[in-house]
């Protein structure tokens, strides 16, 4: 399947997004976000791009199931016992609902590195596996070794420069979290990529890592407080993740999606 360009029912989808995305345009700029047609910019770089769109998903999209999945035993169990509240408000719902997984294990593949010594890779990849595996404590996850199985993937690759709000001038960005949509078996389903500039280092690796992977799994937004790991920019002694960025995980998953449902067969009715 490969990617669609100038269909019809294309231009549809794309005038649905846009008036989607006009919506949440409104929202973001009360969060100092800024919207960009299909482009989500922020300090980080977190991005909406859906890259491919086949057919069953173009006509079904529109109409397709939105409602909640069960909450994850791991969610379900959580208790904050500090009672830290949340930044619930701050994540943004996409055209399909919430970011949410609903088959578990989430598969995660770590690219290996190029261009660097053996050492450097290996410490690499051990920084970003350590960021990954924090987030295991909520939700099941599991470590795969081939990329096309993968639900998320991580690469040691400089993300896109991004162009100043306003000017012309072009910025380097620590990290991108992109995710497309795809259909298996008829159900809506999306997979993400995670970009980790090389420029990444130590302890500062970990927290891009930790950081990034909390929006792959499911909080598309940033919390105000620099105490949480989704803290919206890079700071001198990142934080690990608190109660708030679970707590925010949390409501994100009692939210409605129509990713993981079957979509609506349109030419039943």
């Amino acid at each position: 399947m490969g990617k669609i360009t100038q269909h019809p029912i294309l231009n549809n989808l794309i005038n649905f997004i846009s008036r989607r995305l006009i919506t949440a345009l409104a929202l973001f700029l009360g969060t100092g976000l800024l919207i960009i047609f299909t482009n989500l910019q922020s300090s980080d770089g977190f991005t909406i791009i859906p890259k491919y769109v086949y057919p069953d998903l173009i006509n079904s999209l529109p109409s397709s199931p939105s409602k909640p999945h069960p909450l994850p035993p791991t969610l379900a169990k959580w208790q904050d016992n500090t009672n830290s509240g949340d930044y619930f408000s701050q994540v943004t719902p996409t055209q399909v609902g919430y970011l949410v997984w609903s088959q578990f294990p989430v598969r995660v593949y770590v690219e290996p590195p190029k261009g660097i010594s053996e050492k450097q890779a290996q410490a690499w990849v051990n920084a970003v596996l350590q960021g990954v595996q924090e987030w295991s404590n909520y939700l099941p996850l599991t470590v795969v070794e081939q990329s096309e199985i993968a639900d998320i993937t991580i690469a040691r690759k400089a993300p896109p420069l991004q162009i100043s709000p306003g000017s012309n001038i072009t910025r380097a960005r620590s990290a991108q979290t992109t995710y497309e949509l795809y259909t298996s078996n008829k159900v809506l389903s999306h997979r993400f990529t995670i970009l980790l500039s090389p420029s990444q280092t130590g302890e500062y690796l970990i927290a891009a890592t930790r950081h990034e992977f909390g929006h792959a799994l499911g909080i598309w937004g940033h919390s105000p407080l620099q105490t949480d790991a989704l803290y919206f920019s890079q700071v001198r002694n990142p934080s690990p993740i608190s109660p708030r960025d679970v707590n925010t995980l949390r409501r994100v998953y009692e939210q409605p999606t129509s990713l993981g449902w079957s979509l609506v067969d349109n030419s039943a009715t």
